[in-house]
């Protein structure tokens, strides 16, 4: 479907949209859970086409020099696909959660007080590069019974429409709206001015991108949005911990992938172990080529010979080979998100400077402690200002797939409706619900 640039045709895709949120309020747990089923069929199936759009899509944002880390997120690799599949499987083995009643309770004058879980109506998503969005909107956004509009960046028109017609395929196959999910194949960028302004027919609105496009939705929008700006993810390494521990988990949450929002950009290090564990993350990160912008206590400590009792290890064979990108942080650093093989390295006196460093520079994405101080572990979970809090595990878990939700939307690092990695519930809101049985108000 192509949408011409103009807001006659965007009042078009609302009123569509309006009309199949309401259809697809009502629809049954099993005909959406066959809906999913087929996409994911239908997501495996059609891997060659899938990869053939995208294809066109790398070479023409590879010719027009876009940065490194959105040519990334703009690869449907067969791995990407076959996540998007398996997510649509587990939204359609998961509870619908939809007309869930909760908290009924009686009141002194007889009527009965409780809340149900119903869709949001209408949300649009507004995104740039990855186009496996499209099918984790699409996918939610038909568990939990709402209509979407999603318009993703120009840079992946060709692999979004792709998808898009996968989904209606699906949807039709299911016997649902087809137009309960809708893509804006405009490349106009006057349209996002007009979705995030419709409030008559759309509810919420996901900006999931850079930050500059998520501080316009912010600004311009007149519907409530769903957001976070960057992700400034941080990992402390505690005095105690397990250093090799520390190690491989510091590593896979810097180097697994630099380009998502959930990867580590800041390493925090307790004084009391940063002369044992810096040399040793240091030397992998050097055969991974990640530069270290660090604080003076870690630059001294990393600028010294290394300590004897690696001469024995895989680091120290490793060292032989490349010594760690060093370089002096300036305050900048702790605030940024690289996206980059480049990290910020702190020396902090404990955990308690730990966690007033990470709630002053931290983004609120994710944050995590590698520790074995059981107090320590419960005093980061407790203090620490973020949408997901870990101990003694990678940031790049911060995920809705990864979490048991399916899919997800985007992280929201806001601290109203949803929080973290949003999922099936939020997309619905709650309703009170009364019921009587002749009762009147006196």
């Amino acid at each position: 479907m192509t949408i011409a640039n103009s807001a006659v045709d965007v009042n078009s895709l609302g009123l569509q949209a309006k009309a199949s949120a309401t259809l697809m309020a009502k629809a049954s747990t099993a005909t959406k859970n066959i809906a999913l089923r087929v996409l994911a069929n239908l997501l495996r199936s059609e891997l060659d086409a899938l990869q053939g759009a995208n294809a066109s899509d790398l070479e023409r944002a590879l010719n027009a020099g876009l940065a490194q880390p959105l040519v990334d997120r703009l690869r449907l690799t067969p791995q990407i696909i076959e996540t998007c599949a398996l997510g649509c499987e587990q939204l359609a083995a998961m509870p619908d959660i939809v007309g869930e009643i909760i908290g009924m309770k009686q009141q002194p004058s007889g009527i009965r007080v409780g809340q149900m879980r119903v869709p949001i109506g209408v949300f649009g998503m507004i995104y740039e590069s990855r186009p496996n969005v499209t099918i984790e909107a699409a996918s939610l956004s038909i568990k939990s019974g709402n209509a979407c509009i999603l318009r993703g960046g120009s840079e992946a028109l060709e692999s979004n429409q792709a998808l898009a017609a996968l989904v209606r395929r699906a949807l039709a196959q299911a016997g649902l709206a087809v137009d309960a999910v809708q893509l804006v194949a405009s490349t106009d960028r006057a349209v996002v001015g007009q979705l995030v302004r419709m409030a008559q027919y759309i509810d919420l609105i996901i900006p999931r991108g850079g930050k500059s496009l998520i501080e316009r939705v912010s600004a311009e929008a007149t519907i409530p949005v769903i957001k976070h700006l960057d992700g400034n993810c941080h990992t402390y390494i505690d005095d105690p911990c397990d250093l090799a521990l520390a190690v491989r988990v510091a590593d896979n949450a810097k180097t697994q992938k630099y380009s998502p929002c959930n990867a580590t950009e800041s390493l925090l290090v307790a004084r009391g172990v940063a002369q044992s564990f810096l040399p040793r993350i240091a030397a992998v990160y050097a055969a991974k080529g990640v530069e270290m912008r660090c604080d003076p206590d870690a630059l001294a400590i990393l600028q010294e010979d290394w300590p004897a009792e690696l001469a024995d290890t895989a680091q120290a064979a490793i060292d032989s080979v490349a010594r760690p990108k060093l370089v002096a942080a300036c305050e900048s650093d702790w605030y940024e998100e690289y996206l980059a093989p480049i990290i910020s390295v702190k020396v902090v006196a404990d955990v308690h400077e730990a966690i007033a460093h990470i709630n002053r520079y931290s983004s609120h994405h994710t944050d995590a402690i590698l520790t074995s101080h059981h107090e320590h572990a419960q005093s980061f979970l407790r203090e620490v200002d973020s949408a997901s809090v870990m101990v003694n595990t990678s940031t790049r878990f911060a995920d809705g797939f990864e979490y048991g939700l399916g899919a997800e939307i985007g992280i929201s690092t806001d601290k109203f409706h949803a929080r973290g990695p949003v999922g099936l519930e939020g997309l619905t809101s709650l309703k009170y619900i009364v019921l009587g049985n002749g009762e009147v108000r006196v």
